[in-house]
């Protein structure tokens, strides 16, 4: 189950330098997890998950798989994207098949940057990017609405659905509100997501900041966290030069450099852990002497959906999971213990799997 990102900005606000840092952090990682560039802005990169490692010591596995989150540098943006200005129509499509929007924006100053508006206002470059969404969005959908006409007539039960739907999201744009903030029944989330709207997708603010302010976050990124709020969205900060910086070390100048730093952890690895929140994913883990292994699912997955995530057949034929809480498994040091703890449970198909079981499936195949 693959889960992409799409890095967006205007132009000269860090977004290529954060996607250069992240492709080469993968590939410095390369000795220990597979990292490939499928295309040039592609970058397929492991999700930090300290608890795996943990599980492989324990388990004595050979092999270490971490779960990953794919990052699409998506062309710069400029005002007019909607009407194909600059490479706007390239643009839009890349966006329809991400799962959700990373918006890198300019909290820095920075004489020898030109800004594409000639001044620093991240808040507003959020706003312009978005605009330029709201409109695409908008245009299609009366394109859409105009092709169901016929349908409609017929009293086609889906176009009916999807007609309502539409109307609701040009509705929420008309009154200058993002697809997003249409609240949808659960009944019609699957029809929703069928849309494919551009502003319908989950968003994370990015605030590039100077080097010095990469710990604290400045007074641009507080603007982009209270706006981030006021949407319900998401912000992290970030400096893309010392992510850059970081990506050409090993791990343990890595760590000294960010030490000397006065920071915990990289940016990106907030970044990516930031973006596996906003898509409401969690891990639950495979261990064994072969391999620790993470998997992504949903929040709310049921047993023999997470079954299917490693292979169909699973959850075909799925029998029963037994499975031990990490917490648990760590506290018994392995399964063993946690057996003779009471803490080993065996789980039918209703239930619900949480972040950070350790999970063995039984099934007929």
């Amino acid at each position: 189950m693959g889960f992409r990102m799409g890095i967006v900005g205007l132009p000269n606000v860090g977004k290529s330098t954060l996607f250069n840092a992240l492709t080469k952090t993968a590939a410095a990682q390369a000795a220990n997890f597979p990292f490939c560039t499928i295309e040039p802005n592609v970058g397929d990169v492991a999700v930090p998950d300290p608890r795996l490692d943990r599980l492989a010591a324990i388990a004595g596995s050979k092999q270490i798989i971490p779960t990953r989150i794919t990052f699409v540098d998506i062309a710069g943006l400029v005002k007019g994207a909607s009407k194909g200005e600059g490479l706007g129509n390239q643009f839009l499509a890349n966006i329809r098949e991400v799962d959700a929007i990373a918006h890198v924006l300019r909290c820095f100053e920075d004489g020898d940057i030109t800004h594409v508006e000639g001044r620093v206002d991240p808040v507003a470059d959020a706003e312009t990017i978005e605009t330029e969404l709201m409109i695409a969005d908008m245009e299609s959908i009366e394109k859409r609405l105009a092709n169901l006409a016929r349908k409609l007539k017929g009293g086609d039960k889906e176009a009916l659905d999807q007609d309502r739907l539409l109307r609701q999201a040009l509705a929420a744009l008309e009154a200058g509100r993002p697809a997003r903030a249409v609240t949808v029944a659960e009944d019609d989330r699957k029809a929703w997501a069928m849309l494919q709207l551009l502003t319908a997708k989950p968003v994370l603010y990015v605030c590039n900041v100077e080097e010095s302010a990469a710990g604290t976050g400045n007074a641009q990124s507080e603007r982009v966290a209270k706006m981030a709020a006021e949407q319900g969205a998401a912000s992290v900060v970030i400096s893309a030069r010392i992510e850059e910086e970081i990506s050409q070390l090993d791990a343990e100048e890595a760590q000294m450099f960010l030490a000397e730093m006065g920071l915990e952890e990289a940016g990106l690895d907030r970044l990516i852990r930031a973006g596996y929140a906003l898509l409401g994913l969690q891990t639950y883990f495979t261990v064994g002497p072969k391999e620790a292994r993470a998997w992504t699912i949903h929040k709310g997955t049921l047993a023999p959906q997470a079954a299917g995530v490693i292979h169909g057949d699973f959850e075909k034929g799925f029998i029963r999971a037994e499975t031990v809480a990490y917490d648990d498994y760590i506290a018994g040091n392995g399964e063993a213990g946690a057996r003779e703890a009471g803490k080993f449970r065996v789980e039918g198909k209703t239930y619900e799997v949480k972040d950070g079981d350790v999970l063995h499936f039984l099934f007929n195949g």
